[in-house]
């Protein structure tokens, strides 16, 4: 009996020295050593725990004890933690795979072991499938994952003006190669609106604009910005696997796309978010409510798609209208929905400045912090990572009893509303947090893994001179030295590993048992 073993305070004490070892060893395959102690406490463990424990394991939390599987959600959860415990995300990935329908559409959610879930019309879901499992590849070098073969699920199609039901189908004994399953999902997608953008469904990540496009014709302009970067990352993969007439043809639409939202989404001084049904523009400066919508402009940049200058522009709009330095956060769009005669669905039955609802949506703050990353804005990335850490909401009792919530996770939103100002949202159960770990890791310390080699490319404050990051590599230690004593945001001069200068600034890796040493030296 459980209850009697642990009378004993031996048996108890090593419970508890077997639990802080596993965790030492998952958390402790990269760890990183910055000047700053707030960033290098949620880089070096709080934030993977988050998504380890809650996310991917509990899938509930305070607010939201729901216990599902969300398709899109738990797959970008595993791919942030795809360097220190690629398993996981392999497992998660086939998983999410066996909840596809043969038609190329996706569970929203699911409960396990049954499998009832919903069936939407939401735009997004599927298209993470081909996302994460292409950042997989390249991050593990997995190829082998795409033969594996998955079964499809089976239920009756939603009807023309059903926006979601709750059911739960029946696998079916039609399997395919996962390769299969990823394109499906990208050829379902590759449906257009009058404006060449693609349509929105009853919602593209953001739930709550369920009414934007759920009579079939909206259209969203972040999804296009997504299915290019989902173009972008399989036209590689069709090639290796003499897909050549696939590859040609995504690489059509991938150019139409681009050309589509820049010749009617741009706005002036920023990218619109979506056209609804009946043609009205949503995120545009002619708006009352939701002039500017933070994903199309922080997107613009990671899909690496956007004009470069017009994507310039579009993120100092962003900075301008959604970052509130004196309340500490990043709004997702600004004026909140109200009393307007838009009617975006959901989201405007929150109050203004709550959640979604223009407040801050911490999944979307950490996407514009990996754009201005991806831009070369070192010193603004940094800021703004500082900015939204829990850990700086806390540093004293005013700070503390305005945020309320635990400083050591983050909230899924922030609100931005009086008298509620600064007040933290849900807590743990929230993507963010694989977000944030990959924006602090990847694309701000520059660790970008790329099968059996690590490329250093950092983009950090100027100010910062030297950081270091620790890394295991099954049973071999790689410890990571970046010094940058001229101060730059950018840029790597050499790489030596062991005093042997790398040829194209890379590390390859070998698991010879050996502690290597590596030094970078940063600077144009």
């Amino acid at each position: 009996m459980l209850t009697q073993k642990y009378r004993e305070l031996r048996n108890v004490q090593d419970a508890l020295n077997e639990v802080i070892g596993f965790w030492k060893s998952k958390l402790g395959v990269i760890q990183v050593e910055t000047a700053t102690d707030s960033i290098n406490l949620m880089v070096n463990g709080w934030l993977q725990y988050q998504v380890i424990s809650c996310r991917l394991w509990g899938r509930s939390g305070f607010y939201q004890a729901g216990g599902a599987f969300g398709f899109r959600d738990q797959l970008q959860d595993a791919l942030s933690i795809t360097n220190i415990w690629p398993e996981i995300a392999r497992t998660q990935i086939l998983l999410h795979a066996s909840h596809q329908y043969q038609q190329g559409d996706v569970q929203h959610w699911w409960h396990e072991p049954m499998g009832l879930g919903t069936r939407t019309h939401f735009s997004d879901d599927r298209l993470w499938l081909p996302y994460v499992t292409a950042e997989y590849i390249r991050i593990t070098g997995d190829r082998q994952i795409l033969e594996e073969q998955v079964n499809f699920i089976e239920e009756p199609e939603l009807s023309e003006f059903e926006d979601e039901k709750c059911g739960r189908p029946w696998k079916i004994e039609t399997s395919a190669s996962l390769y299969e399953h990823c394109l499906r999902a990208l050829e379902i997608s590759l449906k257009f609106g009058k404006h060449g953008l693609p349509l929105m469904g009853s919602g593209d990540w953001n739930d709550g604009m369920n009414t934007v496009g759920n009579k079939g014709r909206g259209e969203s302009v972040w999804l296009g910005w997504f299915l290019i970067a989902n173009l972008d990352l399989f036209i590689p993969i069709c090639k290796e696997k003499g897909d050549l007439e696939r590859a040609i043809k995504y690489q059509s639409v991938k150019a139409e796309i681009m050309a589509a939202i820049e010749k009617t989404a741009w706005d002036g001084s920023w990218y619109r978010r979506a056209y609804f049904d009946n043609g009205d523009v949503l995120g545009s400066a002619g708006n009352s409510e939701c002039k500017i919508d933070s994903i199309a402009q922080s997107w613009s940049v990671i899909s690496g798609a956007g004009e470069s200058e017009r994507s310039r522009m579009a993120m100092n709009s962003l900075e301008d209208y959604l970052v509130s330095r004196e309340d500490g956060l990043i709004k997702l769009l600004t004026p909140p929905f109200d009393k307007s005669e838009l009617e975006p669905g959901y989201i405007k039955g929150y109050i203004p400045g709550v959640r979604e609802n223009g407040g801050q949506y911490t999944h979307a703050a950490a996407w514009a912090i990996i754009a201005f990353a991806k831009m070369g804005d070192g010193d603004k990335a940094w800021e703004l990572f500082e900015l939204i850490n829990p850990i700086n909401h806390t540093t004293n009792m005013r700070d503390y009893t305005r945020y309320k919530v635990e400083p050591y996770v983050f909230a899924a939103d922030v609100y931005s509303t009086y008298p509620h100002t600064g007040r933290g949202g849900w807590t743990w159960y929230t993507g963010a947090a694989g977000w944030m770990y990959r924006a602090g890791l990847e694309y701000i310390l520059g660790f970008q893994k790329n099968g059996e080699t690590i490329v250093i490319d950092p983009c950090i404050p100027g100010k910062m001179k030297e950081y270091q990051i620790n890394y295991n590599y099954q049973e071999t230690n790689y410890q990571i030295n970046i010094k940058n004593p001229d101060g730059a945001n950018k840029g790597v001069k050499t790489i030596s590993v062991d005093g042997i200068i790398s040829t194209r600034n890379v590390i390859n890796l070998v698991n010879d048992k050996v502690n290597h040493q590596v030094e970078v030296l940063m600077g144009l």
